[in-house]
């Protein structure tokens, strides 16, 4: 009988603990092979849909007036950002967000800054084709113009033959987005000197400073990763999920500029003012500036806004919508720079680099 309550006293202790645990053991780094990013059973990823997608990704004939592609906002050797406080559409209108990088985007549960309905590659990139508000590539009005521009290219016609047989390769929009989607879950970005060091702790990929800045960076008093968490430094590929960080509040209850609130726009829920998804960190160091609107200009200035509690902070309160894990920190000046060798430690040279996700038009970034 002792036996029996000892046992069920036991379990019910380590039911407790792992409750209490779970969520920092899930935030820790695991050197576990990753499996291949999920495709939709309509659009395996195979390498001739991969090879066309890259081609279509850096074409500008994809666009309207044929002068801008997917790659011009979408640098790979920026990590898939374009260095700009916003995105500018080809017009020259201003896009009210930050071009995010596409590093890992295919293990990603939602795809962009706030829409939780936005979840699917082949169906994400509709809106800067098509987009109205704001206009991006300007391919709305224009798609038979667009379309015949690849139909009288024979190498274009015979990539789409090649990857899609089942058609008989036949050159149309949801083609063309399912060959960009297959080539967006190739963008996989795994050899940061970070990665390294979990494969082989004893590689030296890290540098000392990196070292202790990787404790701090999971350490509960900063507690980074509990939305930051790997091995993509985002909890965007775990579920959807947007959090409040405290950036503005102009009104003393939370708001934020007009124009692009975040989550709100989409649920009508004040409370989701100001909520937006975690941008990865992966190769965050040339993928400045940051935030959604791209108005913090350097990752140390990133550190200082989480240090206070966020910006809003500053006027004296912070802001009543802030996330909760958004709640200040004492960080020295030595663990600050140990903190920012740690996040440029995430920067991927391989991935940057990598021919095989590079524009294919070799004597200009893209063709004429």
């Amino acid at each position: 009988m002792l036996r029996s309550v000892f046992a069920i006293l036991f379990s019910a202790g380590l039911v407790v603990l792992f409750a209490w645990t779970a969520p920092f053991l899930a935030a820790q780094p695991t050197s576990a092979p990753w499996p291949p990013p999920p495709a939709p059973a309509d659009n395996p990823t195979t390498p001739e849909r991969v090879e066309l997608g890259r081609y279509l990704f850096y074409d500008v004939r994809l666009s309207g007036p044929g002068y801008m592609s997917c790659g011009t906002c979408h640098r790979p050797e920026l990590g898939f950002s374009d260095g700009r406080r916003v995105a500018i559409g080809i017009t020259g209108e201003r896009h009210p967000r930050n071009t995010p990088g596409l590093a890992n985007v295919g293990y990603f549960q939602v795809l962009t800054w706030a829409n939780p309905a936005e979840t699917r590659l082949e169906e994400q990139s509709i809106r800067p084709l098509f987009g109205r508000d704001p206009i991006e590539m300007m391919a709305e009005g224009r798609q038979a113009d667009i379309l015949a521009r690849f139909e009288a290219d024979l190498a274009y016609r015979a990539r789409f033959q090649a990857a899609f047989p089942e058609t008989g390769g036949t050159i149309d929009f949801p083609a063309i987005r399912m060959a960009i989607a297959a080539f967006q879950r190739t963008l996989i970005s795994d050899d940061a000197p970070y990665d390294r060091h979990i494969r082989d702790p004893a590689s030296g990929a890290l540098s000392p400073a990196a070292r202790r800045g990787m404790d701090l960076f999971f350490d509960h008093r900063l507690a980074c990763a509990t939305c930051h968490v790997p091995p993509h430094f985002t909890d965007a590929a775990i579920e959807p999920r947007f959090h409040n960080t405290g950036l503005y509040d102009l009104d003393g209850a939370g708001a934020y500029p007009g124009g692009d609130q975040g989550l709100i726009a989409h649920t009508q829920d004040p409370g989701d003012m100001g909520r937006f998804r975690t941008p990865s960190l992966r190769n965050i160091a040339v993928t400045a500036p940051y935030m959604h609107d791209g108005s913090i200009a350097t990752l140390d200035e990133v550190i200082a806004h989480y240090a206070v509690g966020g910006q809003a902070a500053l006027t004296g309160q912070p802001s009543p919508l802030a996330s909760p894990h958004v709640r200040g920190f004492e960080i020295s000046p030595s663990e600050r720079a140990d903190l920012l060798a740690f996040l440029e430690a995430l920067t991927d040279a391989t991935f940057l680099a990598d021919e095989h996700l590079q524009s294919p038009y070799r004597w200009r970034a893209e063709p004429p």
